[in-house]
């Protein structure tokens, strides 16, 4: 006989119900069935509270430490990625800069993705080397065998992203995971584009997932945190060691926009997958497109490995791609448009795309056509896929025929 769902245990329940109930509360003084936005920057002490702690985090005590709304959020998250707890906090960046200031110190030394996103590369590649002697190997992540070859005995950590931002590079998180855990390292994930229930690293054996709450998991573009999904040992010591007394916390009102948009997280995410694919193969018959990169085409070069880690649930919602032309024939096209909007992010409600060009020490491991043409990154939203491939072809006659 199966098991009861019960909305009061999360594990009971399928993702769509998840989404919809992990976190969530009954408030005890109102009544009220769902869990409040609570915008206290303090909470009442206990009648002798000589003998707590003052960076406790297990209960409501200052903001900096965690609050009520905060804690329903990271209920939520840890549930919706398989973790056994989760942490919260003010942005994505903060979030990485959480692992990597927990779990990295002088001396030591990470393997990280050489593709990797622009905040994470000045991580390694200036800031921690510079100001506290961490050693870094950038990689080819989709490589595992290159991977082991670049692991020593001080790494610590091995990073990577699930699709690489910009060019939608696949990591083998299995493979991986095994890499790192024969080195005694960690290794953690970026999974912004990648978030539950399109994959769930943890499942692997990646030991830390990190999110863009900003992105798909808020989904509306009005919201902006992170988080850091794992054990409770790993994530005990980022929410003591990063959190607490380095003090990125999400903001209360953040922490309860994140919650009401990740309710409908599997519904958006699933039109975002599938208009992406049908954009994605659109812009790969039409010869006034230079390269079009994005898994769910058989030409990507790991196809079969984000179809298989993927396991047929999609490819993800971003692409990467350049018109046949020099840096201004991207921008005629990026100003051709009237649907999709020019703007940096990715995972909202709308339709976002960025030009991007090929200055910079971190595109030397990109493929050729990024580095000769930059590139359109564009991050497909819940509009009607027919209006958008309606506005990319008329901005690419706009561009070729204008």
């Amino acid at each position: 006989m199966a098991a009861r769902p019960d909305k009061h245990r999360p594990s009971s329940l399928a993702f769509a119900s998840q989404a919809v109930h992990a976190g969530n509360r009954v408030d005890e003084g109102s009544g009220a069935i769902r869990t409040p936005l609570v915008m206290a920057n303090s909470y009442a002490l206990p009648e002798d509270p000589s003998t707590m702690s003052w960076s406790g985090t297990d209960v409501p005590l200052y903001t900096r430490n965690s609050g009520a709304t905060q804690l329903a959020l990271q209920e939520k998250l840890a549930a919706l990625d398989g973790g056994a707890d989760a942490v919260a906090l003010a942005s994505g960046v903060a979030a990485l800069h959480a692992v990597f200031f927990t779990f990295v110190g002088t001396g030591d030394h990470v393997v990280v993705s050489d593709v990797t996103y622009e905040a994470t590369w000045r991580l390694f590649a200036e800031l921690l080397p510079k100001k506290y002697g961490v050693e870094v190997s950038f990689v080819d992540a989709a490589d595992p065998a290159a991977v082991a070859a670049a692991v020593r005995e001080n790494t610590r950590l091995v990073h990577v992203e699930t699709i690489a931002n910009p060019t939608t590079k696949v990591a083998d998180i299995a493979a991986l995971a095994r890499v790192a855990h024969a080195g005694g390292a960690l290794l953690s994930v970026d999974s912004t584009f990648t978030p539950p229930p399109l994959y769930r690293p943890l499942a692997d054996g990646a030991d830390l997932v990190v999110h863009s709450l900003t992105k798909y998991i808020n989904g509306h573009g009005d919201a902006m945190g992170g988080a850091v999904v794992g054990s409770r040992e790993l994530i005990g010591r980022i929410r003591s060691e990063a959190m607490v007394d380095v003090g990125g916390v999400i903001s209360p009102f953040n922490a309860w926009l994140i919650l009401r948009g990740s309710i409908t997280l599997p519904l958006r995410l699933r039109q975002h997958l599938a208009t992406a694919r049908e954009l994605a193969e659109l812009l790969d018959r039409d010869r006034r497109i230079a390269f079009v990169a994005h898994p769910a085409l058989p030409s990507h070069p790991q196809h079969d490995l984000a179809a298989r880690q993927f396991g047929g649930r999609g490819f993800g919602a971003v692409i990467s791609f350049a018109v046949d032309g020099d840096p201004a024939a991207q921008n005629r096209f990026v100003a051709g448009l009237r649907l999709i909007t020019s703007a940096v992010s990715l995972g909202h409600d709308e339709s976002l795309i960025v030009h991007v060009g090929t200055d910079g020490p971190r595109v030397a491991a990109y493929p050729p056509g990024f580095r000769r043409y930059g590139h359109l990154r564009l991050s497909v939203g819940l509009e009607d896929a027919a209006d958008l491939a309606a506005d990319i072809r008329a901005a690419l006659d706009h561009t070729f025929d204008g």
